[in-house]
């Protein structure tokens, strides 16, 4: 029996493509595959996403562009995040577009000039004249998700700026603003969280008509009955106050089940059942409301159980819950369909 089971659905991926491309009206999908995109698969998702009428791939690192460009060799790649001089090189062998924040600009590799609008981080002050490798200007919204006001401010600064410069192609757009701020499309919108059918409000993803692409299951390894006064896990965090059905199951923070999601709730049987007790390295407890067979299937993720909710428990965003799952075949076993 494997721990786990991952299952990254790429017919959602295409799903959650077309729903983009709607709301976007024209300009073009960029999709953003970065952390082996969220966890979910960088060469599956790419090819997906291609496939469903996306313009380019947007990385974060020149490595992760290779592995790629291996597999597409003509696609647009786009890479966000700064480069050596050697991944520079490296860029320019491989025909990669990259994002420049500075005001050293390479010579003979298509470029992004990067302008700061009120993010704070990489970014130019001011746009120098562009050269003749400039391709493309970007900047990057700080608040689409939270605080349309801000938004709205970035994208009349990014407008202003770049106003002489449309025969480039300018791009602002996150998912969040590609859902809710059309002002922000331009010539392209860089999507990244809403592709894999996350939400980038934190809220349901089907009220943007969303769809959660990746699902983790495990099963119940065990299953035992505490007797008012006996505890499960480390620093008897959950004591039974009445007799108590318990199942263990063999997945926890090794794997990508954070310490901090004690509380949350999984589907074990198609219930949903809460998380008691301190969540360990390898197993986490369950509170059944009944005897269960060992080997009861459990919904860690999907089908229902949100990385929205499981961010909220643990104070953080669904970005960070999908990229922590840790898909080590020694411990999972991922598989991927297209349904």
């Amino acid at each position: 029996m494997p721990r786990s089971e991952l299952t990254v659905d790429l017919g959602a991926v295409r799903r959650n493509a077309q729903t983009l491309r709607r709301a976007l009206e024209g300009s073009q999908l960029w999709a953003v595959v970065k952390a082996d995109a969220y966890g979910h698969g960088a060469v599956d998702v790419a090819g997906a996403a291609l496939g469903e009428g996306a313009a380019a791939l947007c990385v974060a690192t020149v490595p992760e562009a290779l592995e790629l460009r291996d597999e597409f060799p003509i696609a647009r790649i786009l890479v966000m995040g700064p480069a050596s001089n050697r991944e520079i090189a490296d860029a320019r062998e491989a025909k990669l577009e990259l994002a420049i924040g500075h005001e050293e600009i390479p010579d003979g590799v298509p470029v992004h000039l990067k302008l700061d609008t009120g993010m704070g981080r990489w970014g130019l002050a001011e746009l120098p004249t562009p050269s003749a490798d400039v391709v493309g200007i970007m900047s990057h919204l700080a608040t689409a998700d939270t605080d349309a006001a801000f938004a709205e401010q970035q994208i009349q600064r990014f407008a202003d700026a770049t106003a002489s410069y449309s025969h480039l192609t300018r791009h602002l757009a996150n998912s969040a603003a590609a859902l809710r701020l059309p002002a922000a499309s331009f010539d392209a919108a860089r999507c990244g969280v809403a592709l894999y059918g996350l939400s980038p409000f934190g809220e349901d993803p089907a009220k943007d008509g969303l769809e959660p692409a990746l699902l983790w299951r495990s099963e119940l390894a065990q299953v035992k009955q505490l007797a008012p006064g006996e505890s499960t896990g480390y620093g008897r965090r959950f004591v039974a106050e009445r007799q108590t059905w318990i199942g263990i199951v063999p997945v926890g923070y090794a794997d990508g089940f954070r310490r901090d999601l004690t509380g949350t709730k999984v589907r074990v049987a198609g219930e949903p059942r809460p998380v008691v007790g301190t969540i360990s390295m390898d197993a986490l407890a369950v509170e059944l409301d009944r005897e269960l067979p060992v080997g009861t299937p459990v919904t860690l993720l999907g089908q229902g159980v949100l990385a929205e909710d499981h961010a909220r428990v643990a104070g953080t965003i669904n970005y960070e819950i999908v990229c922590g799952i840790r898909s080590d075949p020694r411990r999972t076993r991922r598989t991927v369909i297209d349904a």
